[in-house]
């Protein structure tokens, strides 16, 4: 989602349902609540690197300083420590900007390193927005940034990454966009450094299709669950006074699609699976990731809808602040539901 902050959720109440197989959640989550972490940490990607997790956000100011991505580290998922920047070191393409967001981190095995995408806005004022790769030893970083980006913009089309080593083909791929354009897909060289030869993007979700937060879609997170591939994504406002933002998810058999939206599958014409309710407000830009029993949780940002709990960060941010919320997941009839509940 773009550099900016304020947020939502509703939870959608879990029905049970004895065909479906899942595991059961830890007992001791039914104490959790939500923010997990309350301070302006938007965007956040959480992965779980040999049993602790690790959350990647937006940038932010902390104790005074500009962090270009927050990073925290914790051993259960309720219970955050703060690191500090992940990424201390700009990218020489955005070194005279601040505007670094929506990281995404995940490992790769064949080239032991931990790799990151981000979005930041670009030195050449003949362009807006790009996508830049990272890379580190260690998932607390630092991340070295490559000194040219995937891709630039004019606009904000080009942003919100998130990469993916296909299961079943083992394909390195990556999904991005926004800016009211599809969200796209398409297949990376083996050491991510650009598009593969001859690989098309694809488009894979495509804005405009609901009647409510489908006027801009972005913020897209692939989770592959029984073979099958959920893409979900948000829209329409992330952040500020005018904050309008769910969660809404889609479904295909292969990493391209096609993905069949929620919306569709049940004929009510809303995909959404996480949206505004009495506390919070604009919820979204999430990430998925299984704790170590297996259990799925997601995790994103939003925003308090008490005005004095929403204050603005500081400095000369003009957002408030989206602060890091998760809930448990639970695959029911072949879709996901956010648990009220748990």
């Amino acid at each position: 989602m773009r550099n900016t902050s304020t947020l939502l959720l509703f939870v959608l109440l879990f029905t049970a349902n004895t065909s479906c197989s899942h595991k059961a959640i830890p007992q001791q989550s039914n104490n959790h609540h939500n923010p997990v972490l309350d301070t302006d940490f938007p965007d956040p990607t959480v992965i779980n690197a040999n049993g602790t997790f690790y959350a990647y956000a937006t940038q932010a100011r902390h104790d005074g300083k500009m962090m270009n991505i927050q990073l925290a580290s914790s051993k259960n998922l309720f219970d955050w420590t703060y690191i500090g920047d992940a990424l201390p070191q700009k990218p020489l393409w955005a070194n005279q900007t601040q505007d670094f967001w929506a990281p995404h981190v995940l490992y790769d095995a064949a080239l032991r390193k931990y790799v990151m995408f981000f979005s930041a806005k670009t030195n050449d004022t003949t362009t807006d927005k790009g996508i830049g790769v990272a890379f580190s030893d260690a998932p607390e970083g630092p991340f070295i940034p490559k000194d040219n980006p995937l891709m630039v913009g004019k606009g904000f089309e080009d942003i919100d990454p998130m990469a993916m080593i296909d299961p079943a083909t083992g394909k390195k791929l990556l999904y991005w966009g926004s800016g009211f354009q599809p969200i796209r897909a398409v297949e990376m060289t083996n050491d991510w450094t650009s598009f593969k030869e001859g690989s098309t993007a694809k488009a894979v979700a495509f804005p405009g299709t609901e009647n409510n937060y489908t006027i801009l879609i972005e913020g897209a997170w692939v989770d592959v669950h029984d073979g099958k591939y959920y893409l979900y994504y948000s829209g329409d406002n992330c952040c500020g006074d005018k904050a309008s933002y769910a969660v809404m998810v889609a479904k295909a058999d292969s990493a391209f699609g096609p993905f069949k939206r929620l919306g569709e599958a049940t004929g009510k014409g809303s995909s959404v699976i996480l949206e505004k309710d009495s506390t919070w407000l604009a919820p979204g830009h999430n990430s998925i990731v299984k704790d170590n029993k297996g259990n799925t949780w997601i995790a994103y940002h939003a925003i308090w809808q008490n005005k004095s709990k929403a204050a603005e960060p500081t400095g000369k941010d003009r957002y408030k602040k989206r602060v890091f919320c998760i809930q448990p997941v639970q695959y029911v009839n072949g879709w996901p539901v956010v648990l009220h509940k748990y």
